[in-house]
């Protein structure tokens, strides 16, 4: 900034004083005009803020717009196929193949296109946990995804520990580096693209935050499972009686929103790690879809949006006031705040907990509207739906997909991040649930009374009473019917929440119609785990579901 400027940027002065002894030339920069090492948060306000990046809104947050990229890019991620790793690697739609060539081309063009720039880095943890936390550093040519990196991961205070800190992994984003298809063989100018052998990841042509943290996450999930430790695309949170409980799912189905609980504390909203001594997060912030949030609904996360630190994306606001409008959707359905977890009063200090989940949630958002609200399943029946990861993926989470929700499978609620086998994960997830004797259930946060454009969201208050039903123990002494297709166990009854919700056929004019859709989830469902039927045992394909008689 400062050739162009010709004068100081503001925090240019102290731009060293956090730097660490590994410097930037062991990743293969040099001729660079200023590093920016380990600036807090006030600065790298004022270096967005003069820099242009973003604006200042009401409350204090800081406002990004992230351009044509307002989700992942999930079919623009590789993985450098080479002899260490490979054959640990799930290969497929998720974890496409790069050679050594072509990324070290690539990384070598980026370190070229970066001669001469101003570099922002971020030496932090992934992992709340001593024991099994990983050095990440981060190296990002703008000043706000700096910030973010601070809020999300687990920053350093001491300087002597910055000083002599060396990274075990480095992520690189340049939202402005464009690969070549011709040259690099990808499918797009975007990619995400991860080296296991060098340690080291790029982020290149996108700027949406989300990219930066989940390569991170994706990276842990190779990492951590091959230490026994399961890596998990859920929430976490923990009640009076130190009893954990774990939410899966894929955004957009309700895991920021439903472990944010007031009577509970949270533990983190999104990436965890459960080992022999129990649960820590991995991040150190919360990444919350905002759109058409509410102050009733979610009034923990509501708060984020109107306070200093937290970085908004996306959302649109008005220039004179400097009031954003949650509610517009103008720029993208999938609206984000990135902000600390201590912002949520509640939260754990320490971001982790020595004890073991007693409930596992799996939630779904069945656009079909078919799915009862919550069933009980046992554990072959759960390993079943792990590995099948059904939901929908709502608008604007990914990049290409429009207003109406679409069906997928997401193996272990989280395929795109996942980079070991399926089932890899799934029998982590039986020893360690098995050993802590955790009741599992399934939760439909999706539609009832119709698909969606038919029927309605399910109700989130209900859906938060079944949820503190389960984990208070109250729904053991209710009676359950067992559901005619999945063989899952649904409650008859729970406490303030109407009986009639249970069976979601009532909320349907046509009760025929409801079965015929019913079944054709079913059979969806039985299609989809063809791929998996040859390495699971032959229970765990019996508790599928069955189709309806004729």
């Amino acid at each position: 900034m400062k050739k162009y400027l010709k004068f100081d940027t503001p925090a240019v002065k102290h731009a060293g004083e956090l730097a660490s002894d590994y410097g930037l030339e062991h990743h293969g920069f040099v001729h660079l005009d200023k590093v920016f090492w380990n600036i807090p948060e006030a600065a790298l306000y004022e270096e967005a803020v003069f820099r242009g990046e973003g604006k200042m809104v009401h409350g204090g947050p800081f406002l990004v717009n992230t351009g044509k990229w307002t989700a992942r890019a999930a079919n623009d991620k590789y993985f450098v196929s080479e002899p260490s790793t490979s054959d640990k690697i799930d290969w497929g739609e998720y974890n496409r193949p790069i050679n050594t060539e072509k990324f070290i081309g690539i990384l070598s063009r980026l370190q070229a296109y970066l001669q001469g720039e101003e570099l922002f880095v971020q030496d932090v943890y992934a992992g709340a946990d001593k024991r099994y936390r990983v050095p990440f550093r981060f190296i990002t040519d703008k000043a706000w995804q700096s910030l973010f990196v601070r809020n999300m991961f687990h920053t350093i205070n001491n300087q002597d520990e910055l000083r002599k800190f060396i990274p075990e992994f480095t992520v690189i984003s340049s939202p402005s580096f464009k690969l070549d298809p011709r040259i690099d063989g990808t499918l797009s100018e975007t990619g995400i693209i991860v080296d296991f052998s060098k340690r080291i990841a790029v982020i290149a042509n996108t700027s949406y935050g989300g990219e930066v943290k989940k390569t991170a996450f994706t990276i842990m999930n190779y990492l951590k499972p091959l230490q026994d430790i399961m890596a998990m695309h859920c929430s976490a949170n923990v009640g009076e009686k130190n009893d954990v409980a774990l939410f899966f799912g894929l955004s957009g189905t309700g895991k920021t929103t439903l472990s944010a609980d007031p009577s509970r504390k949270l533990i983190g909203d999104d990436e965890h790690g459960w080992s022999d001594y129990g649960v820590f997060n991995f991040e150190a912030g919360c990444y919350a879809k905002v759109i058409r949030l509410s102050a009733e609904n979610e009034p923990e996360i509501y708060e984020c949006t109107r306070r200093y630190g937290t970085i908004l994306e996306n959302v649109k606001f008005d220039q004179a006031t400097r009031k954003i409008d949650l509610d517009d959707e103008e720029l993208t359905e999938n609206t984000r705040a990135s902000y600390p977890l201590n912002f949520i009063p509640n939260s754990v200090p320490e971001k982790m907990v020595n004890s073991h989940p007693e409930n596992i949630i799996f939630l779904t958002a069945d656009a079909q509207g078919v799915l009862p609200p919550i069933a009980r399943l046992n554990m072959n029946q759960a390993i079943y739906h792990f590995i099948s990861g059904y939901t929908s993926k709502i608008a604007g989470t990914e990049l290409g997909l429009g207003i109406e929700p679409e069906i997928t499978f997401s193996a272990c609620f989280g395929a795109p991040f996942m980079v070991h086998h399926p089932f890899y994960y799934a029998n982590l997830l039986r020893k360690k649930a098995e050993k802590a004797g955790a009741k599992i259930w399934l939760v439909n946060t999706g539609w009832v009374g119709g698909k969606f454009g038919i029927g309605k969201r399910i109700s989130i208050r209900h859906t938060r009473n079944m949820l503190n039903a389960a984990l208070e123990g109250k729904l053991d002494k209710v009676e359950y019917r067992k559901d005619e297709l999945f063989g899952f166990e649904v409650p008859l009854s729970c406490p303030d929440v109407p009986e009639d919700v249970f069976d979601p056929s009532t909320a349907w004019g046509n009760k025929k119609e409801y079965w015929m859709k019913y079944d054709a989830l079913a059979s969806r469902y039985i299609e989809n785990f063809k791929v998996f039927a040859g390495g699971v045992p032959e229970e765990v394909i019996a508790s599928g579901p069955k189709r309806l008689k004729k």
